[in-house]
C-alpha cells in the first residue's frame, strides 16, 4: 500500500485515532523512551528517523503532510515538556522555515499540508511572517485557544 501521508514530527503520535495508520509515513529526528514526572512511559518510535529541515523524500512524494514541530523556547534538554513536544533550537526561525518548505516539497501538486502550532511562546501571526505563507483557512483549540490548526495547499507554479 502506497504511503500517502506524512507526520513531519510525529513524536509520540498523540494526535492521531489510529496510531498506526497504514496510510501514514511517521517521521521524528528522535527514537527514544522516557518516563515522564508523573511516571507515564513516553514513546517515540517513527518510522524514519530524519530532521523535517531535510527530508529524505522526493519531490512530490505525499498528498497529506502534518507539521506539528516543537513551540517551546528555554526548555532543559531533560525537562518532560522537551520530551514530551521537542523543543525550539536558537535557530527556530530558520529552522520553522526550513521544515515548511520542505513539506511543501515533499507534496504533490494540490496536496495538502496541516500545520499546528500552539502560540504559548511565538505567536501565529509571527510564524506566518517567517514562512511567508496564509493559510487557506484555521481552527483554534485548545483550553485557551492557544493551539492553530492551518490548512494550506501547494499549488503548481
Amino acid at each position: 500500500m502506497k504511503k500517502l501521508i506524512l507526520d513531519a514530527c510525529c513524536g509520540a503520535r498523540m494526535m492521531w485515532f489510529d496510531k498506526q495508520n497504514p496510510l501514514a509515513v511517521y517521521m521524528d529526528c528522535r527514537d527514544a523512551e522516557y518516563t515522564l514526572c508523573d511516571g507515564r512511559r513516553l514513546e517515540v518510535h517513527p518510522d524514519v528517523v530524519a530532521d523535517f529541515r531535510q527530508m529524505p523524500f522526493p519531490d512530490g512524494s505525499f498528498r497529506l503532510v502534518v507539521f506539528d514541530p516543537p513551540h517551546l523556547k528555554k526548555l532543559g534538554e531533560n525537562a518532560w515538556m522537551a520530551k514530551k513536544y521537542g523543543r525550539l533550537l536558537p535557530t527556530w526561525e530558520t529552522d520553522i522555515k526550513a521544515g515548511f518548505d520542505e513539506c511543501m516539497r515533499v507534496l504533490e501538486n494540490y496536496g495538502v499540508l496541516i500545520f499546528k502550532w500552539n502560540e504559548t511562546r511565538v505567536t501565529v501571526k509571527r510564524i506566518l511572517e517567517i514562512i511567508s505563507a496564509k493559510p487557506l483557512f484555521g481552527h483554534k483549540s485548545g483550553k485557551a485557544s492557544k493551539t492553530h490548526w492551518m490548512c494550506f495547499m501547494k499549488l503548481p507554479k
